[in-house]
């Protein structure tokens, strides 16, 4: 069973592609002192979406929101995992061996040596995590998250 400390409140935000967009996006971030954790950019040829975390995602919504940005809050779960080669492929496997199905992913490395976090969104975390526990995958709290 999984625990509200496990789930990661990333930021999507959705930027229209034109140019600047992206900038101030992070401009607003910049002058509210709000620091960016891990941050992902997904886009088509109309929109982008902007994929934070931050120390304060609650605070991070309303800065964006009172400039007029589109956020939405959604939960992902980040583990710990070799920053060597094959290490993804490991998280992967087990991934693929649950019928799972992932939406996305992506990583970021820290100060930990040789360790990255891998953060995971997927229809269902709760079940996602607990196959992951069962894997001996290290789940990393939210808090440890933002507190990077």
């Amino acid at each position: 069973m999984s625990n509200d400390n496990e789930m990661i409140k990333q930021l999507s935000i959705f930027l229209e592609n034109k140019k600047g967009r992206l900038y101030k996006a992070l401009d607003v971030l910049a002058n509210a002192n709000i620091n960016i954790r891990a941050l992902s950019l997904a886009d088509t040829s109309d929109f982008g979406i902007l994929r934070l975390v931050v120390q304060d995602p609650i605070k991070c919504k309303e800065e964006l929101e009172k400039h007029n940005f589109t956020v939405k809050v959604t939960l992902v779960v980040g583990v710990q995992l070799d920053d060597t080669p094959g290490g993804l492929s490991k998280i992967l496997k087990i991934v693929q061996d649950n019928n799972m199905n992932l939406d996305y992913l992506y990583a970021f490395t820290h100060e930990k040596s040789e360790k990255a976090i891998l953060l995971l969104c997927t229809s269902n975390l709760e079940n996602l995590t607990n196959i992951l526990k069962e894997n001996d995958v290290i789940i990393v709290p939210a808090d440890e998250v933002y507190n990077l």
